[in-house]
């Protein structure tokens, strides 16, 4: 058996235990799941005549916010579910199975690509159930198929980038509450941009961060693909570069700091 052979099925091994762990223990992905979802319901059924009026300038429009506010949600869904990675992975750093797996002849890159399969799965699983929620409560999507492979391309995109900033995360926190507290960033984040409201509205200080921040453009595209409204050149680029560049930091930074942990 190649050397790549035998990392792809230990991978696989490892996704496995993933999967089969967040379905014994599914407390962390349900606590994580909710916000955004308790999110979405607050501000569609609380904020959502207030914040409708005052974004239009005019009369209330609910289902209008509705439509803006769930590919914001979507986005916060992906930042929630690579939280969870980052627990988990600091969770196995500390319970010693990590020191265990090192006995073992598998890959050692097989360990967080594990955790990283694991986690975009589970991210598009939750993002078909939010989505599902936000059609429940008006939300109409315009959206082609084409526009809906290219939406789903991005979140998923999306998930890889921030899980592997996730696994950085869990491999420096010194315990998983350590790593729940480092990656609400993750969390935060998409409420400093175009989440909840658009940049135009913010102070002339501070719209230069929201706009440009990693979770804006990727809004901003999302809002395009689904609801077929147009997509600002500079949204578009930014919402695939942000991504890969994350991706690429978050694999050398996850590897680096696992080699070295594991005294390579």
């Amino acid at each position: 058996m190649s050397a790549a052979t035998h990392a792809v099925r230990d991978s696989m091994t490892m996704l496995r235990r993933n999967l089969l762990h967040a379905r014994r223990y599914p407390s962390l992905t349900l606590n994580l799941l909710l916000t955004p979802v308790i999110l979405l319901l607050l501000f569609v059924y609380v904020f959502g005549n207030v914040m409708s009026s005052g974004i239009s300038g005019g009369p209330a429009d609910r289902a209008g916010y509705v439509a803006y506010l769930v590919p914001g949600i979507l986005i916060m869904t992906v930042g929630g579910t690579a939280l969870g990675t980052a627990v988990s992975v600091a969770t196995d750093m500390t319970e010693g199975i990590i020191a265990r797996f090192r006995t073992m002849a598998i890959s050692r890159a097989s360990v967080l690509v594990g955790h990283v399969l694991g986690s975009v799965i589970q991210t598009l699983m939750a993002l078909a159930l939010v989505l599902g929620i936000g059609v429940a409560i008006g939300f109409r999507p315009d959206a082609t198929w084409t526009e809906w492979l290219a939406a789903a391309g991005l979140l998923a995109l999306d998930s890889l980038a921030l899980t592997w900033i996730a696994v950085g995360i869990g491999l420096v926190s010194p315990n998983a509450e350590g790593a729940s507290n480092l990656g609400m960033p993750l969390m935060v984040l998409p409420l400093l941009g175009s989440a909840f409201v658009p940049v135009d509205l913010m102070p002339g200080w501070f719209r230069w961060f929201a706009e440009y921040q990693p979770f804006s453009p990727a809004i901003e595209t999302l809002r395009g693909l689904l609801l077929g409204t147009g997509i600002g050149t500079t949204d578009a680029v930014l919402a695939v570069a942000w991504p890969v560049g994350l991706t690429l930091l978050g694999f050398w930074w996850s590897t680096a700091r696992f080699s070295r942990a594991s005294g390579r």
